[in-house]
């Protein structure tokens, strides 16, 4: 066969199409266009929820074993917890109940004694439910509103306490709102008891305190026993507020040798800051007799002097 009659060209099966670069530019320049109209206007959304619905039952599979690992984990760990728990509590309830059972009996030996020393019974005051409107105006004082007044029975002087203690004592009352001073205003001061050394004295508050505004205890002597720790109840001395009704603990005492007197910094056992539901209680003045009245001097009576 003559050599010019033979076909040169390659076989189709080894035809080779656009180069590389060629194709890496159309389908980058494909992908950038896709990108940019699924963004616009959302036409590859179709395409995505019938891929997500037909891989979900896979995808649901492939996970089971994890969950069914973790909800195992969870379980055993919350029936741990649910054991110490549950020792906790029956070890709380007994000590309450002990405490249940000594409270019970200091009551009746309480009950007891006041009969043999034909003492006045225990004071009932009567309270009532409150919650604070909002703070006043005045950013130099500790004061807040609370929705009762006048129509609801307030009366100015009466105790405000929330579940730990002691919230302030309400000073205004108004037709349909009160005003409460909290224990941190600087005006405000109250008659306390120390509850491990049974000492009585008055604490002020202190409304630019480092902690934030708490209580002082002031006019204690530099060598009085008062230690960190110290829970103040109310004496109940005053006329104003209950006995016995927390109001702060100690947290600091300073003592120097320049000075007569202790300075004692407490923490208000109320939530001040945050508490949003109070109750008002009846002073305890109103159930109390009346103080007699100073009989009037009797008038001098001046000896005649002889001559």
């Amino acid at each position: 066969m003559p050599l010019g009659t033979l076909d040169r060209r390659a076989p189709s099966f080894f035809r080779q199409g656009p180069s590389a670069l060629s194709q890496l530019v159309l389908y980058s320049a494909l992908a950038l266009f896709l990108m940019v109209a699924d963004a616009r206007f959302q036409v590859a959304e179709p395409l995505r929820r019938v891929v997500a619905t037909v891989l979900y039952p896979a995808q649901w599979a492939m996970l089971q074993p994890v969950a069914l690992v973790s909800r195992a984990a969870d379980y055993f760990e919350s029936v741990q917890e649910a054991q110490i728990e549950a020792d906790a509590a029956r070890k709380q309830l007994a000590v309450l109940a002990q405490r249940a059972h000594q409270t019970d009996q200091l009551a009746q030996e309480n009950d007891r004694l006041r009969g043999l020393l034909d003492l006045r019974e225990r004071l009932q005051v009567l309270a009532q439910a409150a919650q604070i409107l909002y703070d006043t105006a005045d950013p130099y004082s500790r004061r807040v509103m609370v929705d009762r007044g006048q129509d609801a029975g307030v009366q100015p002087g009466s105790p405000v306490l929330d579940g730990a203690g002691i919230v302030g004592q309400v000073t205004r009352v108004y037709p349909l709102v009160s005003e409460v001073t909290l224990l941190t205003d600087r005006e405000q001061a109250i008659p306390v008891l120390n509850g491990r050394t049974g000492a009585r004295g008055v604490a002020y508050g202190d409304p630019v305190a480092s902690h934030g505004g708490g209580i002082e205890l002031r006019f204690v002597s530099a060598n009085a026993d008062v230690q960190q720790g110290d829970p103040l109840l109310t004496s109940g001395l005053d006329g104003v507020y209950p006995p016995g009704v927390p109001v702060a603990r100690v947290v600091r005492v300073e003592r120097r040798a320049d000075s007569a007197f202790a300075r004692i910094y407490c923490e208000p056992a109320a939530a001040l800051q945050s508490t949003r539901h109070v109750l008002l209680l009846q002073p305890v003045a109103v159930q109390l007799p009346q103080r007699p009245e100073p009989e009037p001097a009797e008038p001098a009576v001046r000896k005649k002097v002889r001559k």
